[in-house]
């Protein structure tokens, strides 16, 4: 199924959507902007460990693998609450019925796991100052900018989409909230040879959860047997989490997401963007990205 027919005779005209407003030459929402003071001023602790990808890369993905491995592979643990209550979103104005992102991680104790989107050259400096450990997740940019793409369509806090074709043009300009797709990648990807960054990347997860898995087992600092690691795998896969209100983000109000759109969840798999890239978008993509990443060593696989 393309994408325009996966979303035809949906109202997708509903209330005045957010703007995107640019802070240090990215662009964020309005209300980001708006909250910017707060959000740089985070004071972070140094045993905080960060969560960081683009948006729609395998955040909630990875985040609940963390959480896991914190909790040794207890999922009633990790199910007494909803995950964003878990792992507060620091870039996250006040936006009803909740109060900002970093008043909810100010509130919680430590050691904290925390989220963002933010590209490297805008994280607040206390992150780097108290050394604190990141976990960063790639996605390649095909699949990510069709998820990317449903998601602003059943996300009341992103701004308007416009047709797919608009939406790839933006994408790639860098005229999406939290910026270009290439400058976050290889931001962060220069910057773990700095920093304690776990860089990550989403089709080496699929391709085999349990060796990344390791990967995080291992950045965090613990030893866990094979049968918890089991656990986790098999906690974490994506039918499992989609099936799971603790994840799914299904409990957040309708004010916020309209999940008879498409839902938070909605493939999680590698090559889905086959079924909406035509073949002059997926070769014009192909050279774009080769050219913004040129001299990196970054590369992408699109399918496994």
């Amino acid at each position: 199924m393309g994408l325009e027919s996966e979303l035809e005779g949906l109202d997708l005209k509903s209330e005045r959507r957010p703007m995107l407003v640019e802070v240090e030459g990215v662009p964020l929402l309005r209300e980001m902007e708006e909250n910017w003071d707060q959000l740089k001023g985070f004071q972070a602790r140094p045993d905080d460990l960060l969560i960081c990808t683009y948006p729609k890369a395998g955040t909630t993905w990875i985040q609940q693998i963390v959480s896991m491995v914190q909790h040794r592979g207890d999922l009633e643990k990790c199910n007494q609450k909803p995950i964003y209550e878990r792992m507060p979103f620091i870039d996250m104005p006040p936006m009803k019925p909740f109060v900002s992102g970093v008043e909810q991680a100010d509130l919680m104790p430590s050691p904290r796991i925390l989220k963002s989107h933010l590209p490297v050259q805008l994280l607040p400096a206390s992150f780097w100052e108290q050394k604190c450990k990141v976990i960063y997740v790639a996605r390649n940019a095909k699949d990510n900018v069709v998820s990317y793409f449903y998601f602003h369509h059943m996300s009341k806090i992103m701004p308007e989409t416009g047709t797919w074709n608009e939406f790839l043009e933006n994408f790639v300009a860098g005229k999406v909230a939290w910026g270009s797709w290439s400058d976050h990648v290889r931001g962060w990807w220069e910057a773990k040879d700095r920093h304690p960054v776990l860089y990550l990347f989403y089709e080496d997860m699929k391709e085999d959860p349990a060796r990344e898995i390791r990967k995080v087992i291992q950045f965090m600092g613990l030893e866990l047997p094979e049968s918890v690691l089991n656990q986790i795998v098999e906690h974490t896969k994506f039918e499992s989490m989609k099936a799971n209100p603790m994840a799914n983000y299904s409990t957040l109000p309708s004010s916020l997401v309209d999940h008879t759109v498409s839902p938070f969840m909605r493939k999680g798999t590698v090559g889905n963007w086959k079924k909406h890239f035509t073949v002059a978008q997926s070769e014009w993509l192909d050279d774009t990205c080769a050219q913004l990443l040129k001299g990196s060593g970054l590369n992408f696989r699109t399918e496994i």
